[in-house]
C-alpha cells in the first residue's frame, strides 16, 4: 500500500487545522452545554443533538491525540504533537498523555495477544469484560480524583445545574469511551464465535461502512487494518489508504 506523498508542512497545517476545529467545537458545546444550554421547552429539544455531537467530537479528540502518539498530527515535531495530544485527553478526561502512549505503541508491537493491553486474551469475543477492562486501565484514581475536583468546582463554586452537568458532559463522555471501544477496538480486534478471521499478524480487520458512516463513527478509525499496515497515515488519509488497498494490484488483503 502507498499513498501518494505529500510534504511534512502540508500535513500538519490540515492535521493541525481538523485538530484545532474538533476541539474549539467541542470546548464550545461543553461550555454551552454546562453553563448555558435552558433545559427548557422548547430550547431543550436540542439536547439530544448537542449529547450525540459532543460525544462525536469527545471521539475525535481521541483520535487527533492517537495521530500525535504516531507522530503524523505533526511530522517532525514531537514536542507539538505530545503537548496536542496532552490537551486532547487531559481535556476529555484527565488522561495521561503519557500512558496512554506507552500502551498504545505496545498495542501495536503486539495486537491481539496476551501482552496487547488493549486486548482481552481470555475473552477475546465478549464485549462487557472487555470494556471493563479498557476502561479501568486508564481511567484510574489519579483520572478520578482530578475529574471529582473539576465537578465540584462546577457544582459547588460555580454552582451549575447538575443535570446540565450530567447531560452535556457525563453523557458524552460515556458514550465517546463507548464509540472508541466499540469501533476501534472491540470490532476491529475481536474474535469471531468460529475462530479469528484475521489477515495477517496486526490481527486486526476493517468495518466495511460508507464513508460517512465511517467518519460518523470513529473517523475513520474502523479502518483498522490500513491503520495498523501504515500506523503514520492520519485519520482523514485512512479512506485514501483503503481505495489503495482495495485496488486490484495491491498487494495487501483485505479484511
Amino acid at each position: 500500500m502507498t499513498l501518494a506523498p505529500i510534504s511534512r508542512a502540508r500535513q500538519t497545517m490540515i492535521g493541525l487545522g481538523l485538530a484545532f476545529a474538533i476541539v474549539g467545537t467541542w470546548l464550545a458545546l461543553h461550555v454551552w452545554g454546562v453553563f448555558f444550554q435552558p433545559l427548557g421547552w422548547p430550547a431543550v429539544a436540542i439536547a439530544p443533538i448537542l449529547i450525540l455531537t459532543q460525544s462525536w467530537l469527545g471521539a475525535g479528540m481521541f483520535i487527533v491525540a492517537h495521530d500525535s502518539m504516531h507522530g503524523s498530527l505533526a511530522p517532525g515535531r514531537p514536542r507539538v504533537n505530545a503537548v496536542i495530544g496532552q490537551i486532547c485527553v487531559g481535556a476529555y478526561a484527565a488522561f495521561s498523555y503519557r500512558r496512554l502512549n506507552v500502551c498504545h505503541h505496545q498495542h501495536h508491537r503486539s495486537p491481539g495477544s496476551a501482552e496487547d493491553p488493549d486486548f482481552h486474551a481470555e475473552r477475546p469475543a465478549e464485549f462487557g469484560p472487555w470494556f471493563f477492562r479498557f476502561f479501568t486501565r486508564y481511567f484510574g484514581w489519579r483520572e478520578f480524583a482530578i475529574v471529582t475536583a473539576v465537578l465540584s468546582v462546577y457544582l459547588y463554586v460555580i454552582k451549575v445545574n447538575p443535570l446540565n452537568v450530567a447531560l452535556f458532559w457525563g453523557l458524552p463522555a460515556i458514550l465517546s469511551a463507548l464509540q472508541l471501544f466499540v469501533f476501534g477496538t472491540w470490532l476491529p480486534h475481536r474474535h469471531e464465535t468460529a475462530g479469528p478471521d484475521f489477515a495477517d499478524h496486526h490481527h486486526a480487520r476493517t468495518l466495511p461502512m460508507p464513508w460517512i458512516a465511517s467518519l460518523l463513527t470513529c473517523f475513520h478509525f474502523g479502518m483498522h487494518h490500513e491503520h495498523h499496515l501504515s500506523p503514520n497515515t492520519p485519520w482523514w488519509r485512512l479512506p485514501e489508504a483503503r481505495r489503495e488497498a482495495l485496488k486490484p494490484s495491491s498487494t495487501m488483503r483485505v479484511v
